[in-house]
């Protein structure tokens, strides 16, 4: 079995959601063109943001239909990046709740995928 190291994003304007996502991860963007751009998310996995009108074949669902997990060490946490989101201005879609599953907010890219942070309960 091959390991994970992927995550790949449909998007409308690659270069805009590369500096959305560098922006807030903290992370440079290594590879770029019209319709590609590619940044690391840690641990060895990289994301992907293709432009979603010359993706092959077309995606036949709409933004929002999955998400991406960023653990973080505690409840604490949570609450700081979420403030620190905010005031970038990233758009929300759960205010910093607790789950069955620990803390937890989600987020929303420029094109309406879904970002949920969180952290496991303590033991």
């Amino acid at each position: 079995m091959s390991d994970f190291n992927f995550v790949l994003q449909y998007v409308a304007d690659p270069a805009a959601s590369a500096v959305f996502y560098s922006g807030f991860l903290d992370s440079p963007v290594i590879e770029s063109s019209d319709s590609f751009c590619m940044l690391p998310l840690g641990g060895g996995v990289m994301l992907g943001l293709w432009k979603q009108d010359t993706v092959e074949p077309a995606p036949e669902s709409a933004p929002g239909g999955n998400e991406i997990g960023f653990g973080v060490s505690d409840a604490a946490a949570v609450d700081a990046m979420y403030t620190d989101w905010l005031q970038r201005g990233v758009k929300m879609a759960q205010v910093p709740t607790t789950m069955d599953f620990g803390r937890t907010f989600v987020a929303l890219d420029p094109d309406g995928h879904r970002l949920r942070v969180f952290s496991r309960p303590a033991k």
